[in-house]
């Protein structure tokens, strides 16, 4: 990998939705170097600007990778210190239970259930966090009312190039766009990196972001899930078959030329991929696409086995074939 390094520290940063800030903090040092023009918008949006030398023939392209992952907010504190949660994102209730999660502030904790969790229907009504209080005034002493929580999942190695992690969604993308940025130079297209708030939450963030901007162009830069092993989904995408290119979701079809652009710079260039259709999720290419009087969208997107969860799974190889895309998409010459 380019830098194996930062894709690990992102995934360890703390910044479960809507609360990104430390995040955020940590891409805008890394970028700072390499940007013409950075700033951060209200909604919390990391805007990072690369000038194109196309000028007038030049397209304005917005890359979207949000920064937040996925958690839980405290609604409840119990009188012997138990505290109920509901969701921010969406969470598996059977992969959340007897994890471990982590508080802003770095208290600890363990996710368990109000009955059998075979019973919670995937509700997090029904899960509670037991950080070791005694009583709701001992957890009161480091925990309150609406503070999040994240999930605890260290950066693991696997076998043929593959790695483990919390947060794989979408910290991949993030470090897809920083490795793309540090190689953008004399870019013909002008480029517009944002590292977004709370895709989790219903692609908040890059909606004002790209009313902001007005791009000719939309690519949201995240992950997708596999159908490569057993599982609920059903479809086609493989873990190691390439970076995906989305052509369609449930909230978003792909701009028909955006994904003839996508397969002629990875044919022209020798970057393996394969065309990406699911029909659960989606990403932030949605909310750019209906922004402002409509912008022309697609994704790239690299496929992960277990995501929303604390050990999600990737290839190598996938990630870094979608900075290799992204690369040739920016220098592209749209004729449209």
């Amino acid at each position: 990998m380019r830098d194996e390094k930062l894709l690990k520290d992102l995934t360890q940063l703390w910044g479960v939705a809507g609360f990104e800030k430390q995040v955020r903090q940590f891409i805008e040092k890394q970028a700072a170097p390499y940007a013409d023009e950075i700033f951060t918008d209200a909604m919390g949006n990391l805007i990072v600007h690369k000038n194109g030398t196309g000028k007038k023939d030049a397209k304005k392209i917005m890359y979207a990778a949000h920064m937040d992952e996925i958690g839980f907010m405290v609604k409840t504190i119990e009188a012997d210190g138990r505290l109920r949660v509901c969701n921010l994102g969406w969470n598996w209730t059977g992969s959340a239970y007897n994890g471990r999660v982590q508080f802003k502030n770095g208290v600890k904790g363990v996710v368990s259930c109000i009955g059998p969790i075979e019973e919670a229907n995937n509700k997090a009504g029904k899960l509670y966090i037991d950080i070791g209080a005694t009583s709701k005034e001992d957890a009161m002493k480091v925990v309150h009312l609406g503070d999040a929580c994240g999930y605890m999942g260290e950066y693991l190695e696997l076998q043929n190039d593959r790695i483990c992690s919390k947060s794989l969604d979408n910290r991949i993308g993030c470090y897809q766009l920083l490795e793309a940025l540090k190689e953008n130079k004399d870019c013909f297209n002008d480029i517009y990196y944002v590292f977004c708030v709370q895709e989790e939450l219903g692609c908040r963030g890059s909606k004002p972001a790209a009313e902001r901007i007005r791009p000719d162009i939309g690519i949201a830069v995240d992950i997708t899930p596999a159908h490569d092993y057993p599982c609920d989904l059903e479809g086609s995408n493989e873990v190691d078959g390439g970076i995906g290119i989305k052509i369609c979701d449930p909230s978003v079809v792909s701009d028909e030329d955006v994904v003839e652009a996508m397969i002629a710079c990875c044919e022209n260039n020798h970057i393996p991929y394969q065309r990406e259709v699911i029909d659960q999720g989606g990403t932030d290419a949605s909310s750019m696409n209906i922004s402002g009087l409509g912008v022309r969208t697609g994704g790239v997107v690299v496929v992960t086995r277990y995501p929303h969860c604390q050990s999600a799974v990737a290839s190598k190889k996938d990630i870094e074939a979608g900075i290799d895309l992204i690369n040739a998409f920016s220098q592209y010459e749209f004729k449209f």
